[in-house]
């Protein structure tokens, strides 16, 4: 690999700066300056230092945010919205991360963010029905005719027929569960119209298996341990055409 390159999959210093950098002698590669920013290096084991500090190369980030509402799942927006991106400091935006997946404006809670396109593109892939878990609260509390409504297959107003979903109802007020294999455009929002009901709030609290930390407050992040990244590997092994 490139040593620029790596800089750059490192999150500390684009292309440019690399080469800056690399003239101002701040870059060593086993001990040794470097000449040059287009020098080859292996990054399994060589040893790379950047003004004073080593770099740990990781070919893949996979981030958990909590999202705010009136945050838009983006890597950019030409309306000048604020995106979940401008939330992570910069030597994540620089690896070229997304969101996988999205939530709406107005919905919060759990998104992962990530450069491995591939895994992201499975976990998302209609055939693996990976689970999405929210909470939400509506204008009227959902009768257990509408829950077993939606246990079957619900239909939208569109035609669309959503798959079985889960409504777990709180036992006093308007709020509950509603746990998904899918994920549609709107689709709680559009299901619940579906019900002559309305979604007030919603907040997504699970995600193929992993919860949204209590502790995490709405515009934080932290990085997945690699035994979670590990169990979103397995469960697109797992779910694949599981209904």
């Amino acid at each position: 690999m490139r040593l620029d390159k790596y800089m750059v999959s490192c999150g500390v210093a684009s292309r440019r700066e690399t080469a800056a950098a690399v003239r101002r002698g701040e870059i060593t590669v086993n001990g040794i300056p470097v000449r040059s920013a287009d020098v080859q290096i292996d990054e399994s084991c060589d040893t790379v230092v950047f003004c004073g500090e080593t770099l740990c190369y990781r070919p893949y980030v996979w981030l958990m945010m909590n999202k705010p509402q009136g945050v838009i799942s983006a890597t950019e927006d030409r309306d000048g919205q604020k995106t979940v991106l401008d939330l992570l400091p910069e030597r994540f935006r620089r690896m070229g991360l997304f969101p996988c997946g999205r939530l709406d404006s107005d919905t919060t809670g759990l998104l992962l963010l990530t450069n491995d396109g591939q895994l992201a593109h499975l976990l998302l892939s209609p055939k693996r029905h990976v689970e999405k878990l929210y909470r939400y609260t509506s204008k009227r509390r959902i009768s257990e005719e509408e829950v077993a409504r939606a246990a079957q297959r619900l239909t939208l107003a569109d035609g669309y027929e959503c798959l079985p979903a889960v409504i777990v109802p709180d036992a006093e007020g308007c709020g509950g569960t509603v746990l998904l294999r899918e994920g549609k455009y709107h689709q709680i929002k559009r299901m619940f119209g579906a019900l002559d009901n309305r979604i007030l709030t919603l907040r997504r609290v699970g995600f193929a298996g992993l919860t949204l930390p209590a502790d995490l407050a709405e515009g934080a992040w932290r990085e997945l341990a690699e035994t979670e990244v590990e169990h979103l590997r397995q469960c697109v092994v797992v779910n694949i055409d599981k209904m």
